[in-house]
């Protein structure tokens, strides 16, 4: 599979199924076809401009579409993205509020690299906004970096964060979400040794696979029964030259993307066979739940094959992290060093990717960390998304964290162990 053809193949399928929408969009506008009067006529428009939505998305970057914030007075603020750090691989970006005094609470919010843009915590940063100075690590597409910038991989990425947490300065607050929880943990470790001055003030891990096996999903059971070398023949691209990163092994982003809409193949056909009745009545908007949910959901992009693969073989076969064996550059990570930041563990209860459990264990590597100086929360209900994103991170999680920041900010000191990590209700 490590060819070009292959890659090309699959943008040439997707390029093909935009056109054949896009064409019958337009041949469905055509105004003789008014003369017919036929509903098979807005059908097929309506077929069509769900389809050339569906697959021209799927290679388009999404905005972060964050233009006001509103105010303690009710005023909107004008949003500025600032760019704090560029690297290759990824940049640390700030969502600043002209206008508005500096507010107490900084927060890195540290997106996943799994196939989806940082803009999938587009809600994330709208609900923090009014209250924290938000700063994102911004990855970028690997197909548009050329192979003369060299690899990337999860050491890479784990030395990323120490450089933009270094960057920010102390006082700061971590939040990781999803997969890079468990590199967020070695990040801040590594720090606790080379840089204590820079740790972060707090860190809050929400959904991530700390120990996969911990409570095993359909996902970590993927890892476990194909072999290293199958998953690297199978899925394994080459970038073709319609882009800048041509000849770079990737994992693409549309494998990625089949992956996910497998996991629950018919809930998403019925979305799409709804959207294109609806659209035949007339019922759609552009900005509708249905195109706000899938402008985000179907927009990937690739990631680096070696970072793709030590993901793999280091955190779910090898559970570097959950055994305290993580190493970058042949130096280990000591989880035991961590001992003056606060942590706190998120978890939904409905969480079909990363389980209850597999987050949790994060608790059990901070040794050193005071278990008054721990806590988890495990929400009822909730799958992967809604807890960073959905109802209950707003109604519950978000409060909690925010509490849970201010509360390590009042007394960053280690305080008098319990006997166990307390529980967030």
């Amino acid at each position: 599979m490590k060819y070009m053809f292959t890659y090309d193949l699959m943008e040439s399928l997707r390029n093909t199924n935009q056109w054949l929408g896009a064409s019958a969009r337009a041949l469905g506008a055509y105004p003789a076809m008014s003369v017919l009067a036929n509903p098979g006529i807005e059908l097929m428009k309506a077929w069509g401009s769900v389809t050339s939505r569906t697959f021209s998305r799927m290679v388009a970057k999404p905005d972060w579409g964050i233009p006001t914030v509103t105010g303690p007075d009710g005023r909107d603020n004008t949003v500025r993205i600032n760019t704090i750090v560029e690297k290759p691989f990824g940049n640390l970006i700030h969502f600043m509020v002209p206008g508005r005094e500096e507010r107490p609470r900084r927060v890195l919010l540290v997106a996943p690299m799994s196939g989806h843009y940082a803009t999938l915590l587009r809600k994330t940063v709208i609900s923090l906004l009014p209250d924290c100075e938000v700063y994102v690590t911004d990855w970028k597409n690997a197909r548009d970096i050329p192979v003369s910038v060299g690899h990337f991989d999860i050491e890479d990425y784990t030395l990323y964060l120490v450089e933009f947490m270094k960057a920010l300065g102390p006082r700061t607050h971590m939040i990781a979400i999803c997969q890079p929880v468990p590199l967020a943990l070695a990040a801040t470790a590594w720090l606790a040794e080379h840089a204590p001055e820079s740790q972060p003030c707090s860190l809050t891990l929400i959904g991530g696979p700390v120990d996969p096996d911990a409570n095993p999903t359909e996902v970590t059971d993927f890892g476990r029964r194909v072999t290293m070398g199958q998953l690297e023949h199978l899925i394994i691209q080459q970038v073709g030259f319609k882009y800048p990163g041509v000849g770079r092994m990737v994992y693409p982003g549309l494998l990625q993307l089949a992956s996910f809409i497998s996991m629950n193949a018919m809930t998403h056909a019925e979305a799409f066979r709804d959207q294109i009745f609806r659209m035949a009545r007339g019922e759609t908007g552009d900005h509708d739940k249905h195109n706000t949910f899938y402008d985000e959901y179907l927009a990937v992009m690739d990631m680096t094959a070696e970072f793709y693969l030590s993901t793999v073989e280091r955190i779910f076969k090898g559970r570097e992290i959950a055994r305290n064996a993580f190493e970058i550059g042949g130096q280990k990570v000591d989880f035991g060093r961590i001992t003056s930041v606060a942590v706190m563990s998120v978890e939904g209860e409905e969480d079909d990717i990363s389980a209850p459990g597999q987050c949790r264990a994060a608790l059990d590597l901070l040794t050193g960390v005071p278990d008054d100086c721990k806590a988890w929360h495990v929400e009822p209900g909730a799958g992967h998304y809604g807890i960073f994103a959905g109802k209950s991170w707003r109604n519950n999680i978000r409060p909690l964290v925010l509490n849970f920041i201010d509360s390590s900010c009042a007394d960053p000191a280690p305080r008098r162990a319990r006997s166990r990590p307390r529980a967030v209700a």
